[in-house]
């Protein structure tokens, strides 16, 4: 994943994740775990999250994740992510850019927000 381009997305704590940037389609290599965003470029060229997760990138970069048709709904263009192979701290990053970036969720992204 060396030769791509990079972006960096901010938690709500602050915390700098540096992501990979892949145009879709694309093909990920399995058994890499990592977080990921689905995102798309507004106007003003920034980055806007359709979706945030994490687990085997292989598998979330696929056109069989389970909210591959809200994905596509709402324009995402691109795939971001990076390697990590500890399960809590996915999750922790995952929650950490989710409070930051409330625009993933539904109705504007593809996320769905727990509890209603």
């Amino acid at each position: 994943m060396t030769s791509h381009q990079t972006c960096d997305w901010i938690g709500n704590s602050g915390k700098r994740y540096n992501y990979y940037i892949h145009s879709l389609p694309t093909s990920i290599d399995p058994g890499q775990d990592g977080n990921y965003i689905y995102a798309k470029l507004n106007n003003q060229q920034q980055w806007i999250p359709v979706y945030v997760g994490e687990g085997d990138l292989a598998d979330r970069s696929s056109s069989s994740h389970h909210q591959a048709d809200c994905i596509r709904r709402k324009g995402a263009t691109h795939f971001h992510c990076h390697l990590n192979a500890s399960k809590q701290d996915r999750r922790s990053e995952e929650q950490d850019l989710l409070s930051n970036y409330q625009n993933a969720y539904q109705p504007n992204g593809c996320n769905e927000q727990l509890g209603g």
